[in-house]
């Protein structure tokens, strides 16, 4: 088994070897819709305080569809670039909501980035950027489109089954899941609830569901830790021990586990080390990166380094390395097909 990068002090942000760099599994695009890239954004969606604060954030303009797209590339890639432990991100589309026919449902879909636009941009950048299409199995098409984005270099498939409105415990799904496992292609599913976009149906992200697609031998990712994102509640947490227990196959990212909602998760991650060797880098960018699950657990000196990182992508090593949470890059866990 490759080794985990195990958490130990902060090193006062030394760079790193090369070699010894991580890849960020939890990067998501974001995108207006152009006459070219397939993307979608639903009028409610721009009007959200959520939107609104990432486009203060990052300074865009709705009205500039292409200028405020590449800005937002071009900050991704500026932050990447700066970032001393973080080398490369594994960029994750978003598939739309699909009927029981399996055609796209645009009354249903509020979010959408093409996998076209994505894998374009992805090609563009390959030194710091690796496709994460995002594949909705409900789409009739699934197989076909699974196998087109593999041919164009995609090293996973991401899917947010809340909102995208689909239950991956449903075996009619299987034909596409073992496609998956004989393309060798992870499989990043989020857990816990939705709140950025509106979870069609919410018990979609428990992680139980997810033992379907583990079955058929898919290598499968479970996002931001299994946590279930309601605060202090946690009730996937011993889902966690015994899928890692129960399927080789089986891994979760850390994304978003220092916001307020999900970081209870974090700290029973503390209590785990056994589970370290399956959890994978990941931050949820863009969203923050907060300090406050080190409050009265770590050093001051590594509270300070932490405080005065800016790079989200560092702060987010920093914090799993404080609190001695080991994990892994995404590339050890891929094999090509």
């Amino acid at each position: 088994m490759p080794h985990a990068f195990w958490a130990g002090p902060t090193d006062g942000c030394a760079r790193p070897r090369r070699r010894d760099r991580v890849i960020d599994c939890h990067v998501h695009l974001a995108a207006l819709r152009t006459e070219d890239n397939g993307c979608y954004i639903s009028p409610r969606m721009l009007r959200r305080p959520l939107f609104k604060f990432l486009a203060w954030k990052h300074d865009l303009k709705a009205q500039d569809a292409a200028w405020s797209n590449q800005k937002y590339v071009d900050d991704l890639l500026a932050e990447l670039r700066k970032a001393k432990y973080v080398e490369k991100a594994v960029l994750l589309g978003l598939d739309g909501v699909y009927d029981t026919d399996g055609r796209l449902d645009a009354g249903k879909t509020e979010f959408l980035v093409s996998n076209d636009y994505l894998l374009r941009i992805a090609h563009a950048y390959p030194e710091r950027l690796w496709p994460g299409v995002s594949i909705n199995p409900q789409r009739r098409d699934a197989i076909e489109e699974l196998d087109r984005c593999v041919e164009g270099g995609a090293k996973l498939v991401k899917v947010l089954p809340n909102t995208q409105g689909f239950d991956p415990a449903n075996r009619r799904y299987l034909p596409f899941y073992r496609r998956l496992a004989r393309h060798k292609i992870p499989f990043l599913s989020h857990v816990g609830y939705e709140i950025v976009l509106t979870g069609q149906d919410q018990s979609a992200g428990d992680p139980n569901k997810l033992r379907v697609p583990l079955d058929e031998g898919v290598t499968v990712i479970a996002a931001h830790g299994c946590s279930n994102g309601l605060v202090a509640y946690e009730p996937y947490y011993q889902t966690l021990l015994d899928l890692v227990q129960r399927y080789a196959n089986f891994f979760a990212d850390v994304s978003a586990l220092t916001l307020p909602n999900r970081f209870g998760m974090l700290w029973r991650l503390q209590r785990h080390p056994e589970v370290h060797a399956r959890l994978l880098f990941g931050t949820d960018y863009p969203l923050s990166v907060f300090h406050w699950p080190c409050w009265g657990r770590i050093g001051l000196r590594d509270f300070r380094t932490i405080i005065r990182t800016n790079n989200r992508f560092d702060r987010k090593y920093l914090i799993l390395k404080s609190l001695g949470i080991g994990f892994r890059s995404v590339d050890q866990i891929m094999t090509s097909s």
